[in-house]
């Protein structure tokens, strides 16, 4: 059997060549990078992906790197008051089968990178930035920046939110600009001065702004995101997102949340972006995954979950299917289609919840308040998972 190439050696593209390489499948990953790794901090894991990634025998390890929250706190960013808790302890596990992780996406990366490296099935290769493909009879002919070609009997594009590989399936142009601005910074715990929340993860939510906290790399450090719906980009003005502007934004926080801005870096940010939901992301024997087919808003914490589901329904339906790769990828499509699809735009909307304020926010607060810590039925849709 020829192999199947993948474009993009990120958490998506390294989890779907595990997923096919376990179903015995010959894989070819091709990096644009110069060498294989994971740039960004923390991030969260529900146990969709646990139940996933203990299907791709790599959850053990990448646990070793943990930390496990004791719970996951709203607060109001205005007054500092906790608003609503989901316990994450006990019943959330009996619930879902799995516990709720942070990680850095680093020690996730590594060790998916690692079980991949362990894969004869896997080839790993550097320096191969797609720029475009040629579909064949049975095969697809994949083209890279240096001049490089590669036949595979199928090609999954896996190069993250500007796939070039969308672009020539899909067209639509680029992401859509949020105008949300993030900035983030890892500390050790001995530098931080309130500990009151350290086995939690908390999020504190304002008026167009809001800040993370949690512990990762065994609670040895500490995870901090600041961020801010810049007043700036909708105005169309300079400097939008800028250091300043998030001064200004998080001076109406109370002084303990302004307090914790020190812990993150002003030196870059991140301007956050998404995509329409897409009614197909397939053509022939080629097809998209991860933030390549649906990126997503941060704000449901899916986005890398979200494509390591793809993989491993992926390869799923190229084991049932053989050597037919059009309708395996039509049934993988229809498979992921509205889950992502739902996590796209539920994101958007937890973004607008969490950033609300005046009356909206009374209401938000009022109604969260009634919830019961220990029953998160709300998330049963997300966490049951595939």
């Amino acid at each position: 059997m020829k192999e199947i190439l993948v474009a993009g050696g990120g958490i998506g593209g390294l989890a779907v060549a595990l997923a096919l390489a376990l179903k015995g499948r010959r894989v070819r990953v091709l990096e644009k990078a110069a060498e294989f790794g994971e740039i960004g901090y923390g991030i969260q894991m529900g146990p969709n992906v646990s139940r996933v990634l203990e299907r791709l025998g790599v959850l053990e390890a990448i646990e070793s790197h943990a930390f496990f929250p004791d719970a996951l706190i709203f607060a109001d960013a205005i007054d500092n008051r906790e608003i609503t808790r989901i316990a994450v302890g006990k019943f959330f596990r009996q619930r879902y089968g799995h516990r709720y992780f942070v990680v850095h996406r680093r020690d996730l990366h590594g060790e998916i990178l690692k079980a991949c490296r362990h894969r004869g099935e896997i080839a790993l290769e550097t320096s191969r930035g797609v720029t475009g493909f040629e579909e064949r009879a049975d095969a697809v002919l994949v083209r890279c920046e240096n001049g490089a070609e590669y036949e595979g009997a199928a090609f999954v594009g896996a190069e993250g939110l500007r796939s070039p590989t969308r672009q020539a399936v899909i067209g639509d142009g680029a992401p859509r600009v949020a105008g949300h601005f993030v900035y983030r910074g890892v500390v050790p715990m001995d530098q931080i001065t309130d500990r009151s929340r350290a086995e939690a993860m908390t999020i504190w939510g304002g008026p167009d702004l809001h800040l993370v906290q949690y512990r990762l790399r065994g609670g040895t450090v500490m995870n901090n995101v600041a961020t801010i719906v810049s007043r700036r980009f909708r105005q169309g003005a300079e400097n939008a997102g800028a250091p300043d502007e998030l001064e200004e934004m998080f001076s109406r926080a109370h002084p303990h949340v302004r307090e914790m801005l020190r812990y993150v870096s002003r030196e870059r940010n991140w301007v956050l972006h998404d995509r329409d939901p897409a009614t197909n992301w397939t053509q022939g024997r080629v097809t998209l995954l991860g933030d390549a087919a649906h990126p997503t808003l941060q704000y449901l914490a899916q986005g890398a979950q979200m494509a390591i589901e793809d993989a491993v329904v992926l390869a799923d339906k190229v084991a049932a299917a053989g050597e037919n790769f059009e309708p395996a990828f039509q049934a993988y499509q229809r498979e992921r289609m509205n889950r992502s699809a739902r996590v796209v735009l539920s994101s958007r909307f937890f973004g607008e919840v969490l950033h609300v304020d005046g009356g909206a926010r009374e209401l938000r607060n009022e109604l969260l308040r009634g919830r019961d810590p220990e029953n998160c039925w709300e998330a049963d849709w997300l966490y049951k998972g595939i």
